[in-house]
């Protein structure tokens, strides 16, 4: 008996020292095959660099190579373990149409990735509105868009919502307008607010003197006139200006002094009757 088990042990000694080879031959290859995809997707971004291609584009390009890559890296080591590889790309092409039929919407967001990247509506750095979510643009991948919001929150956006609605980038030009209102109490000479307010206003850190901020008159409403301020920024200075608005125009009513506004509640006078 125990001839028998060390005739068997014998046998199979071959087997499992060269199966452990393979093992460790394909463990190998795996890793040097990351290394060398690694190391070509920082040549390839260098280059992009050098060529002055744009942030964006350079990920975008890196991720399809990624993943290339990375498939014909399976497809080798597989190889090696002596599976017929044409059996294996037949049967991932079979593989990717059902979870194409079945994942239609990531491949939507694909497509949809592949227009923002032509199209380019933003770019990394922009401040948007994109698919309802609105905060600068950290990443466009290939599927999906990555935003930071004001509040320091990261959303992922699908990149088919985000070219199926509208998408409003407020980077794009040179400047944006900061819309506030200030309210007069009746009584308040408007003309005289406005000649207070406008160059406070324009004293504000960070306002364009061109285009000037603009003080108008915007309507007449139940507690007295209602004034429109509208001081001009570059995006990065939005909130700033937005909020040192709000205090130069306390700030500047409380030193002339005027009053607070109030509803002024209005009677009726009803004639009586004979």
């Amino acid at each position: 008996m125990e001839a028998e088990v060390i005739s068997m042990w014998d046998r199979a000694m071959p087997i499992l020292t060269g199966a452990a080879l393979k093992i460790a031959a394909a463990f190998a290859l795996y890793m040097v095959g990351r290394w060398l995809i690694s190391f070509a997707i920082n040549m390839l971004s260098k280059i992009l660099t050098a060529r002055n291609f744009d942030a964006t584009l350079q990920r975008y390009i890196a991720n399809i190579l990624g993943v290339v890559l990375n498939i014909l890296l399976v497809v080798a080591i597989l190889g090696y373990f002596g599976l017929q590889t044409t059996s294996f790309a037949a049967l991932l092409a079979g593989v990717g149409l059902a979870v194409g039929a079945a994942w239609s919407g990531l491949l939507g967001n694909f497509a949809a990735g592949a227009f923002l990247i032509i199209f380019r509506p933003y770019k990394v750095g922009d401040y948007v509105v994109a698919g309802g979510v609105e905060g600068t643009v950290v990443e466009i991948g290939m599927f999906n868009t990555v935003l930071n919001t004001p509040d320091n929150v990261v959303s992922v956006v699908g990149n088919a919502k985000v070219s199926g609605d509208v998408i409003r980038n407020f980077s794009s030009n040179p400047y944006r307008r900061v819309e506030r209102q200030a309210q007069l109490a009746f009584g308040v000479n408007p003309l005289d607010a406005i000649a207070k307010l406008t160059p406070a206003v324009a004293a504000i850190p960070n306002v364009l003197a061109e285009p000037a901020p603009t003080v108008e008159i915007l309507d007449f409403n139940e507690m007295g006139t209602l004034l429109c301020v509208r001081p001009y920024c570059h995006t990065d200075h939005y909130w700033q200006v937005y909020f040192d608005t709000n205090k130069v125009i306390a700030a500047t009513f409380a030193a002339a002094g005027y009053p607070p506004p109030f509803v002024v509640e209005r009677e009726e006078l009803v004639p009586l009757k004979k």
